[in-house]
C-alpha cells in the first residue's frame, strides 16, 4: 500500500495564496497568509511570493478563478525558465478532493492547503508516543476523502460482459477502484487501531492524574507563540521547549509548582490558532483534556502581536468549544517589553511615533479593566513576574479552600 502520511517538508520555496471575500476583508486576508507565512517558514519553507484573489465565494473546481490559476501557473513558468522553481504552493483554506486534483493538474507542483501544513507542523514537533498517535490519526483523517485523487493515472476499464453494467456493477472495477478500495479499507483499519492505542494512553494518563493528590490544577492556555512555554520555565523552573516558532509546544507538559508553601499543578498546552483543523481538534481532545480538568485557566496572551484581540476571541472560542467558557480564568498579557503604541500630536502634522507603554498606563486601558486578576509581564524580561506569583498564589489558595476545606493544609 502506499503510504499515506504526510512528508515532512523540507527547505522549498513556497508561493501562497489567499482570498478576499465579504466576510474577509483585505485586512483580514493580509494578517491570515502573515500567519501562513510564519507556519510555512516553521515547517521550513521560504515564501517568495503572494497571490490574492477578490471574490464572491471559493470557486468549488479550483478555489481561484481560472484567470488567476493561470497567472500562478505563468509565475511558476517564469521561475522555472530563471532556474529558481518554485517548490510548492500553499493555499490559506483547507482543499477539497476535486480542488486539489484540478489545481494539481494545473500547475504541475506540490500543493498544500493550511491543514496539510499545519499536519506537517504537528508531525515534525511530536515527541511522545500520545502525540504522535495523535497527530498520525488527523493525517489519516485528512487523507481519507482525498484518496481517490491519488489514482486518478488508473483509468477505470470496462470488463466483463451483458448488458446493465452500472456504477456499482462488480464486474466493471476498474484497477484503480480497486487499490482504492484496499487503501480506505487499510486506512480505516489503522484509524481504528489508532483510536484503540489512545483509549491505552488516555486510560494511563487518567491513572496518573489520580495519583497527583490533591492539588489544584492550573493550565496555560492561549494562542500559538504568545510565551506559554517560557512562563511555564520561569514559574516551575522547568527545562520545557520554547523558541519562536508556531507550536514549539505540541505535548502537554505537567510540573509541580510551590508558590511560598502552597503546592499546585501547571501544564502547558498546546497552542491553538485560527482555522484550527477540524481533525486536529478530534484527535487531540485527549490533549485538551488538561484544559477541561484544570481549575484555574492562565490566558496568556501576545501584547505586542498586532491582532492580539482577534487572538483572544480565538482562544474564547475555543475554549467555549471545548465546554471550558465558565471556568475561573486569569488573564495575563504577555511581551511587554516588545509592545508599543503610537503617539500622534495634535497639529495631525507631525508623523506619529511608537512609544513604549508602562504598566501604570496598560492598567488604565480596556485590557486593565477586564478583571481584578489580569496582569502585564514579560516572561522573557522577568518583569512583573512577582505580581503574577502573588496572584497566581491568591487564586489557587481560593480554589483550593473552596475544593478540599477540610484538606489540612498550612497557608
Amino acid at each position: 500500500m502506499k503510504e499515506f502520511v504526510i512528508s515532512e517538508t523540507q527547505s522549498e520555496t513556497a508561493v501562497l495564496v489567499g482570498l478576499i471575500t465579504p466576510s474577509q476583508d483585505e485586512d483580514k486576508t493580509k494578517e491570515y497568509l502573515d500567519e501562513l507565512e510564519f507556519l510555512a517558514d516553521t515547517a521550513g519553507a521560504v515564501v517568495i511570493h503572494r497571490f490574492t484573489q477578490r471574490v464572491a465565494a471559493p470557486n468549488q473546481t479550483t478555489y481561484v478563478g481560472k484567470g488567476k490559476l493561470e497567472e500562478i501557473h505563468q509565475y511558476i513558468e517564469m521561475r522555472d525558465d530563471a532556474g529558481e522553481p518554485v517548490g510548492m504552493v500553499i493555499f490559506d483554506d483547507e482543499l477539497s478532493a476535486k480542488q486539489l486534483r484540478n489545481i494539481e493538474k494545473e500547475l504541475g507542483v506540490k500543493i498544500l492547503d493550511r491543514t496539510s501544513l499545519i499536519l506537517d507542523i504537528f508531525a515534525m514537533r511530536a515527541q511522545t508516543a500520545s502525540a504522535k498517535t495523535q497527530v498520525e490519526l488527523a493525517q489519516y483523517r485528512y487523507m481519507l476523502p482525498r484518496l481517490q485523487r491519488l489514482w486518478t493515472h488508473l483509468e477505470r476499464q470496462g470488463g466483463g460482459s451483458g448488458s446493465g453494467g452500472g456504477k456499482g456493477s462488480v464486474g466493471l472495477r476498474g484497477p484503480g477502484e480497486t487499490q482504492l478500495e484496499m487503501d480506505r479499507r487499510i486506512i480505516l483499519q489503522r484509524m481504528s487501531l489508532l483510536k484503540q492505542r489512545l483509549k491505552e494512553i488516555e486510560q494511563q494518563k487518567n491513572t496518573q492524574r489520580k495519583n497527583r493528590g490533591r492539588l489544584i490544577r492550573v493550565a496555560l492556555v492561549g494562542y500559538t507563540n504568545v510565551g506559554k512555554s517560557t512562563l511555564m520555565n520561569l514559574l516551575a523552573k522547568s527545562e520545557v521547549f520554547a523558541e519562536n516558532k508556531l507550536f514549539a509546544t505540541l505535548d502537554t507538559t505537567v510540573r509541580k509548582v510551590v508558590i511560598e508553601n502552597l503546592p499546585f499543578l501547571l501544564a502547558d498546552t498546546v497552542g491553538f490558532i485560527r482555522k484550527l483543523p477540524t481533525d486536529l481538534v478530534e484527535s487531540f481532545k485527549s490533549t485538551l483534556d488538561e484544559v477541561r480538568e484544570a481549575d484555574l485557566l492562565v490566558h496568556v496572551v501576545d501584547i505586542s502581536h498586532p491582532d492580539f484581540e482577534e487572538q483572544i476571541n480565538v482562544v474564547n472560542r475555543t475554549l467555549a468549544d471545548l465546554g471550558c467558557a465558565d471556568k475561573p480564568m486569569m488573564m495575563v498579557f504577555n511581551k511587554i517589553d516588545a509592545y508599543t503604541w503610537v503617539e500622534k500630536e495634535e497639529d495631525d502634522l507631525t508623523p506619529p511615533t511608537k512609544e513604549n507603554v508602562t504598566i501604570d498606563e496598560l492598567k488604565r486601558t480596556w485590557m486593565g479593566k477586564l478583571d481584578d486578576s489580569c496582569l502585564f509581564i514579560s516572561a522573557m524580561k522577568r518583569e512583573n513576574i512577582d505580581q503574577l506569583r502573588t496572584t497566581m498564589y491568591d487564586e489557587v489558595r481560593r480554589l483550593h479552600v473552596q475544593k478540599y476545606p477540610y484538606h489540612d493544609f498550612l497557608y
